[in-house]
């Protein structure tokens, strides 16, 4: 099924590519992306988490002066983790965690997010084949939220099932900035449409749990922390061009 919708989009795209001239003009045009960008944490997101990956979309439109503006949305994972003892309450005097029959419990913890943005930027032509590629510059603003996925696997135990463990995943949300600046290249014939640049997003979370279960008697700190990623980003997009009108004439 993947595979269809992939020739689908890629004929489309190369069908509809055809019926502008690229090379020759700025063209306005949807753009819809796919992205992987690779984050290195900085400040007090750090003390929660090291590299962090981005899979993403991005939706807008390329106007016909190179601005674009749209909506930009990613899953974020890794599984670079901090734990600071959030499970040392529940490991026994022999360093182990047990499931509910008593056997050894085998946790994951990993990271797990999300960002969405809306996005402004442009595209600039230089050192480019067309006047739709060049230096590509955006931010924007949006939202970020984060926490430790807990993965008991095919195990139950009790401390962190259900909504248990919403007292150790330390859910964070809040508004985020985000900027990018790089290379988009545009083809003036086919498929190969992709851009690709750093990254870097300032992320002012709050804690959304009242209470950790690891920490009980310690109230939840209700500041706001600054979440930095820095990184880089590289996506391939598909334009879609309004077929270019016919010229008539009449004798």
């Amino acid at each position: 099924m993947k595979k269809i919708i992939f020739l689908y989009f890629s004929i489309l795209s190369f069908s509809i590519l055809a019926q502008r001239n690229v090379k020759d003009s700025i063209i306005g045009t949807p753009w819809i992306a796919v992205n992987y960008g690779g984050n290195w944490t900085k400040s007090d997101l750090a003390l929660k988490f090291g590299f962090l990956n981005h899979v993403g979309v991005m939706v807008g439109y390329k106007t016909s002066k190179n601005w674009f503006y749209g909506l930009d949305a990613n899953f974020i994972f890794g599984n670079q983790v901090k734990l600071n003892g959030m499970l040392n309450n529940l490991i026994d005097s022999k360093g182990n965690i047990t499931d509910i029959n008593g056997d050894i419990g085998k946790v994951v913890v990993t990271a797990r997010g999300f960002n969405t943005n809306l996005t402004l930027g442009k595209v600039f032509p230089v050192v480019s084949p067309n006047n739709n590629s060049g230096i590509f510059i955006h931010g924007g603003i949006g939202i970020l939220a984060h926490k430790f996925r807990i993965d008991t696997q095919d195990q139950v135990i009790p401390e962190i099932e259900l909504n248990y463990r919403k007292g150790y995943d330390q859910l964070s949300i809040g508004p985020n900035l985000h900027e990018f600046i790089g290379y988009a290249f545009m083809a003036n014939h086919g498929l190969i449409n992709f851009y690709g640049g750093f990254y870097a997003q300032q992320g002012f979370t709050k804690n959304r749990r009242t209470v950790f279960y690891f920490q009980p008697d310690i109230p939840v700190s209700t500041k706001t922390m600054i979440d930095l990623q820095v990184g880089f980003k590289l996506g391939w997009f598909i334009p879609f061009y309004v077929r270019k009108p016919k010229d008539f004439y009449l004798d």
